[in-house]
């Protein structure tokens, strides 16, 4: 188990631990790939290159020829492989060199071609399982089952961001810094229900209070003002106003809900992935996917869309302004000095170095599971 000092430190930085590669993790879009191109991706400083055959089938390989180790991705699909953009050489989906146009039929080629990533896409986005393939197979992959529901908006966002992905996860979990959005939030209290912990997950519960005299209708009620008018309609205790919130980590995701007290189903989940770009994961790519419930009243989602979009934005930018500052801090300083204090935050760091692995800058060059905890 992860020991903590007075400051909250870690027997370890957790800013040095990897990022679990046996997971899908988004890399792209689906319409970063057009039919018949090619896009140069990376995950934990890995090079990846996902192509679209003429067909439509996406996959992953290796982004470098097995022949002079330049990108895959600067060559050229033809049907259904990928030709070399520099002398031609072809491979297929699986990564197996299939023709060297200079050599005569039947001339022996070389005995291996270039790794193969498992690749899938859903909800507009393209996965790939970077770890051991054979494991591919038997890992979950992600569930969105809001996204197809017609009865809700869905929105994706991409966005790089200059810091390590624990950042993300302590960023969104921990409720108690709405005061970085208090311009576009109003005034709201976020209060802790409670909390719990499993081997690979967080999930904790806040209650919204509103701060006596504050805005109403400005920032996240525009997602929510339509249920809650309804509700509101039905509730003479006033409870309408004060949404309830779970967040969860789980490793290596993030899920948001929002609901309304009373209320079966929630007006509001956010799926999240923060995918380590750089080999020292000081980077990370983040993917989110919005899906918001459609007011009762025809056409008032299309009205609120212009200001849910507004909202979104600004909320994003300024949570990526304050973690990259963190990650700033961490780069000077040389390692993390945070004097956390929030039971939670603790929770979640230890769930977040226990499941995590060595970066391969770290330990002479390849990737190994953390034992120290």
């Amino acid at each position: 188990m992860a020991s903590y000092s007075s400051t909250g430190g870690f027997g370890t930085d957790l800013r040095r631990v990897g990022i679990d590669p046996n997971f899908w993790y988004p890399i792209a879009r689906s319409t970063d790939v057009k039919s018949g191109a090619l896009l140069g991706a990376s995950f934990a400083g890995d090079p990846i290159m996902l192509g679209r055959t003429e067909s439509g089938r996406i996959f992953a390989l290796e982004d470098r020829c097995a022949h002079r180790q330049v990108p895959l991705h600067l060559g050229a699909i033809c049907g259904e492989k990928l030709q070399c953009g520099y002398h031609g050489w072809k491979y297929d989906t699986s990564g197996k060199v299939s023709g060297i146009p200079y050599l005569p039929k039947g001339a022996p080629r070389p005995p291996r071609g270039v790794r193969a990533y498992p690749s899938r896409e859903a909800y507009g986005l393209i996965f790939v399982f970077p770890g051991e393939a054979e494991r591919a197979v038997a890992t979950p992959f992600p569930e969105i089952p809001q996204y197809d529901d017609p009865a809700r908006l869905t929105l994706c966002y991409s966005r790089r961001i200059q810091c390590h992905y624990t950042f993300m996860h302590e960023n969104l979990i921990d409720m108690s810094h709405q005061f970085l959005h208090r311009r576009v939030m109003g005034f709201v209290q976020p209060v802790l229900q409670d909390y719990q912990r499993g081997e690979n997950w967080v999930e904790a519960r806040y209650m919204f209070d509103r701060v006596p005299g504050g805005s109403y209708l400005i920032g996240a009620d525009f997602m929510v003002a339509g249920s809650r008018r309804k509700k509101a309609a039905e509730d003479k205790n006033g409870d309408a106003d004060r949404e309830l919130m779970t967040i969860r980590t789980q490793y290596p995701y993030q899920l948001l809900s929002v609901w309304l007290p009373g209320d079966d189903d929630s007006v509001f989940d956010l799926w999240a992935a923060y995918v380590p770009v750089d080999r020292e994961q000081r980077t990370n790519h983040s993917y989110g996917i919005l899906c918001i419930k459609k007011p009762g009243f025809p056409g008032l989602m299309q009205l609120l869309k212009p200001f849910i979009r507004y909202f979104i934005g600004r909320v994003f930018r300024e949570d990526q302004m304050i973690v990259e500052a963190e990650q700033q801090a961490w780069e000077r300083q040389g390692r993390d000095r945070n004097h956390e204090v929030f039971p939670l935050l603790l929770e979640l760091r230890d769930v977040l170095a226990h499941n995590g692995v060595a970066p391969a800058s770290i330990e002479n060059g390849a990737s190994s599971l953390i034992d120290a905890y």
